[in-house]
């Protein structure tokens, strides 16, 4: 049989539309019965894909560095020296023997004379340093003041005045001072008027004193 003839058999062509309406028939009662609407369900779930990595082995270890190159040690060399020989030594000389020459015998030194130290002389001490101001002045002419008269009208018998003379190179005095007076100011110009006509010791150089007057009325 060629395949024209296979073609145009009606029982293939039978087999197969019965098979088609068979699938019809299962598909129209599944969609009756829900069974297709639970496909449909399972086919919509999300499906998981996981992605299995290849498990790769380690990287082999690096190679070993290579040793390190062997050092050769020369021998030292040996530096063959000339020969030098060795230098000629003279014969020693003879030796002369010595001469002992008679020495006379050296007298003993005199007896050194120590002379006593001179006396020793003790200058007399220094005066004392005189005070700035001494107290008290020896003078050949010394004047006694007179009482004055402003002491009788004011009524006072009595009184005391401190004074410092300044006397020059030839004694005279070349200035008083006032120190203190008692009562204040009443005999000062009276005292001051008699002390610079005093004629006191000079000494070549200026030096000042310290005096004392006292006045009293006498009846």
């Amino acid at each position: 049989m060629d395949f024209a003839r296979q073609q145009r058999d009606p029982t293939r062509h039978m087999v197969g539309i019965a098979f088609v309406i068979l699938v019809h028939a299962l598909v129209i009662w599944a969609l009756l019965t829900g069974l297709g609407q639970k496909v449909i369900e399972v086919v919509k779930k999300p499906m998981t894909a996981q992605i299995i990595e290849e498990i790769r082995p380690p990287p082999p270890p690096p190679p070993p560095p290579p040793p390190p190159p062997k050092k050769i040690i020369e021998p030292p060399k040996v530096i063959e020296q000339p020969y030098v020989p060795p230098p000629e030594i003279p014969p020693p000389a003879p030796v002369a023997p010595p001469v002992i020459a008679n020495v006379a015998p050296t007298p003993p030194p005199e007896p050194v004379v120590i002379a006593p130290p001179p006396p020793v002389v003790i200058a007399p001490p220094a005066p004392p340093p005189k005070p700035a101001i001494r107290q008290g002045v020896s003078c050949t002419k010394k004047d006694a003041p007179t009482f004055p008269r402003e002491a009788l009208r004011a009524n006072i018998q009595k009184g005391k005045v401190n004074a410092i003379l300044t006397i020059d190179e030839q004694g005279n005095v070349a200035d008083v001072k006032i120190t203190a007076s008692e009562p204040p100011r009443v005999f000062d110009r009276a005292v001051r008027d008699t002390l610079v006509e005093w004629k006191c010791v000079g000494e070549g150089a200026k030096y000042q004193a310290s005096v004392e007057i006292n006045f009293t009325l006498k009846d």
